[in-house]
């Protein structure tokens, strides 16, 4: 049903575009090339509307039809990404899962992000054996 909607939404437009685009403006003689045309106003009487003047308002309202329509059914349509969304009460986990030790009993040796290869960063709350850079060791 939203595709079918889509499809006549964008048929309708077309036609208006089309529509409006074949049609005169008022100033179109001669007259209205010199600045004239005095007997035809912006809210004066314009005669009988046209084919053209009445396919315009039909497709106008056609276009406003389909597009409120167009703009609640897709307020009703959920997205596939809200869908695979966690729910409002689940949140991701703040750290990752410990890792066992090997059953050596020792830690892999791996350096962290700051230290050099080779070298081991001390526990947290132990003091660091090496010197800090750019300090003169005693």
């Amino acid at each position: 049903m939203f595709i079918a909607l889509v499809i006549l939404h964008i048929i309708v437009c077309f036609i208006l575009i089309v529509v409006v685009l074949l049609q005169s403006g008022k100033g179109a003689d001669l007259a209205g090339a010199f600045g004239g045309g005095g007997s035809q106003t912006a809210l004066g009487s314009r005669g009988a509307a046209t084919v053209l003047s009445k396919a315009t308002t039909i497709a106008a309202v056609l276009f406003m039809f389909t597009s409120l329509a167009l703009a609640i059914m897709s307020s009703r349509r959920t997205s596939a990404v809200l869908q695979s969304a966690p729910p409002a009460g689940q949140s991701a986990p703040l750290k990752p899962p410990a890792t066992t030790p090997p059953a050596g009993g020792q830690a892999p040796a791996t350096p962290s992000s700051g230290a050099a290869p080779g070298t081991s960063q001390p526990a947290p709350g132990q003091p660091s054996q090496q010197p800090p850079t750019g300090q003169p060791t005693k």
